[in-house]
């Protein structure tokens, strides 16, 4: 697979992951960059995880600027029901303006998402049989890992592009800055297992950036609840073989060598929401 980021992406701009896939995020969170996603499928559309009030502006112009129509639109999915991702739904619902819009989510996360002026259908992925399957016969599998961090939060296998939308599993609070949106790790971070930068932006003498593994670290301590929550999602993310790993914060990764760089780090740690506070029994 060629490398993506030599080549010259416009963050200002949809990007295209995959025939017919799309990042249409907002890129100036420094913090945390957002990532909210986007299926062409001929005249049908799904846009995962939307994104927040604030971005709907910028989400909606990199929709657009892929062609399609807003209300090609016939499916939101939000994988859990932070407003980070569904801030915008009245939003989208206003503009897409139809009647048989879907919001799809689970179960747990419907009578949070009904707060945000939802005024569409709530559809639980159980009730799907775990499957959205496109007027094509295009099939997005629905994932469930309970309590990663959300009690209804789960992730989504589009097969026909192979990409594995986790939502904030593998995310970060940072992208390094040599890193717009794919990682492409140094070599030295595929092999660095020891000592590495405590605070998110700060620089690793030995690449002379912002390390990565640092920011995925501190990602999954502070939003998951604990290491075993982690651990449970990790073996979903890894029953199937996705070709690349689309979070919705930080850098998307492609590159077999740091998946399994960030499966090696994410797997080995101990101190993961709860199990970090001092006292408290595991």
């Amino acid at each position: 697979m060629n490398s993506i980021i030599n080549q010259n992406i416009n963050t200002d701009r949809p990007v295209q992951l995959a025939d017919g896939v799309f990042w249409v995020g907002a890129n100036h969170h420094e913090n945390l960059p957002a990532n909210p996603y986007l299926i062409v499928d001929g005249d049908e559309a799904v846009l995962i995880d939307g994104g927040s009030r604030p971005d709907f502006s910028t989400v909606m112009r990199k929709v657009l600027q892929t062609g399609i129509a807003p209300e090609q639109i016939r499916h939101l999915i939000y994988q859990h029901y932070d407003p980070d991702l569904c801030g915008s739904i009245p939003n989208l619902e206003q503009l897409i303006d139809r009647e048989d819009l879907q919001i799809i989510s689970k179960k747990e996360n419907n009578p949070f998402i009904r707060h945000y002026s939802v005024r569409s259908k709530l559809m639980c992925i159980d009730g799907l049989g775990h499957e959205l399957i496109l007027k094509s016969g295009r099939r997005l599998r629905f994932l469930p890992t309970p309590y990663a961090h959300s009690a209804g939060s789960f992730i989504t296998l589009d097969e026909t592009s192979g990409i594995l939308f986790t939502s904030d599993l593998f995310g970060t609070i940072s992208r390094p800055r040599g890193q717009s949106l794919f990682a492409e790790m140094h070599e030295l971070c595929l092999s660095c297992r020891g000592s590495r930068p405590e605070q998110p932006h700060e620089e690793c003498p030995k690449i002379q950036d912002i390390c990565l593994h640092t920011g995925v670290h501190l990602f999954h301590k502070e939003v998951m609840p604990s290491t075993k929550a982690l651990r449970h999602a990790l073996s979903v993310i890894f029953s199937v073989d996705a070709r690349m790993i689309a979070p919705q914060h930080g850098v998307i990764f492609h590159r077999r060598e740091d998946i399994q760089t960030m499966r090696d780090i994410l797997e080995s740690l101990e101190d993961i929401g709860i199990d970090h506070i001092p006292g408290v029994a595991k």
